[in-house]
């Protein structure tokens, strides 16, 4: 039995306003422009035959080399949500973050295939494409991905160019007939080019240098962007009653922190705003995340209040 449609769209939107907020990057703009396209994503992935997902963004800075904890973990768990489900989930990655995403995906439950990739190549590359394409991809989700930017370089929020780490994965994400859903929360995140024109240019410090100008279908600014894949698990559980006492499963304040400690343990993976290798994503720790988890579980279990 499914909720009735305004219950639905009562809870998906307080999954959005919970999960879409500036928590300081001067992302107002962009969240306000992109209001109402975690509904459209939610609605479009609960049709998913299989999901391709892609992540890893890398942080080169001092004597920091190691990939980030936001974007692996949260697209970890969603896939492993997914597969768990009975809809097949694979996470392309760039071979600096391939070990943080098998960490993760193994932490999250496994079940999900994980498509490694060399950064330069492209004869790889096009094999995935091929690989995407003959599995049936129906849905691609990029999840904190830096894209290409206007001069066709992936530039991370410092404005440093990221392609000696960085592999197209831009090409995967447009090469194929699949719906493209895409979640960042810096502007630039492959999915960002679906905004107005000039807006991260705007709004958002080094903007003009930084912004992605690859488009999606359906595009999440979240405040943190495994913020924005739970807010996907979320909305899903609200659109799919059947699905909801799996997803209740990976959508857990215990398993964000079981996954996050695992690719930093194993992995070396850093949060990227301290660039410190420790349990956090984007600043915060275990206690900002877990209650904004449960908050979700709340929502998406029904016990909402009013």
């Amino acid at each position: 039995m499914s909720l009735k449609r305004s219950e639905a769209e009562r809870r998906i939107a307080a999954i959005e306003a919970l999960v879409c907020r500036d928590v300081g990057r001067k992302t107002g703009e962009l969240i306000a422009a992109s209001r109402g396209d975690m509904s459209a994503a939610a609605q479009s992935l609960a049709g998913a035959s299989t999901v391709g997902l892609i992540t890893g963004f890398f942080v080169p800075r001092g004597d920091v080399a190691a990939p980030e904890t936001d974007g692996p973990v949260g697209t970890a768990l969603l896939a492993a949500g997914i597969a768990a489900c009975g809809v097949p989930a694979r996470i392309a990655v760039d071979t600096p973050c391939a070990d943080a995403v098998r960490v993760a995906v193994d932490a999250a439950g496994g079940g999900v295939t994980v498509d490694e990739v060399g950064v330069g190549d492209s004869a790889g590359l096009d094999r995935l494409l091929g690989t995407w394409r003959n599995a049936g991809v129906s849905h691609a989700i990029a999840i904190e991905r830096c894209g290409r930017s206007v001069d066709g370089r992936p530039r991370n929020m410092r404005g440093v160019d990221v392609s000696p780490w960085t592999a197209p994965l831009d090409d995967l994400f447009h090469g194929g007939p699949w719906a493209k859903l895409a979640v960042g929360d810096g502007g630039n995140e492959i999915g960002m080019g679906k905004l107005p024109a000039g807006l991260i240019a705007r709004t958002v410090p080094n903007g003009a240098e930084i912004a992605c100008v690859t488009s999606c279908d359906h595009l999440v600014v979240a405040g943190v962007s495994n913020w924005g894949a739970y807010g996907l698990m979320a909305a899903l559980a609200v659109l799919r009653v059947d699905w909801r006492p799996t997803l209740a499963r990976f959508l857990t304040a215990e398993r964000d922190l079981a996954v996050t400690r695992a690719i930093v343990d194993k992995a070396g993976a850093v949060d990227g705003v301290t660039a410190r290798c420790e349990a956090t994503v984007d600043g915060f720790g275990p206690d900002i995340h877990g209650a904004l988890i449960d908050e979700l579980g709340r929502i998406a279990w029904g016990q909402m209040a009013d």
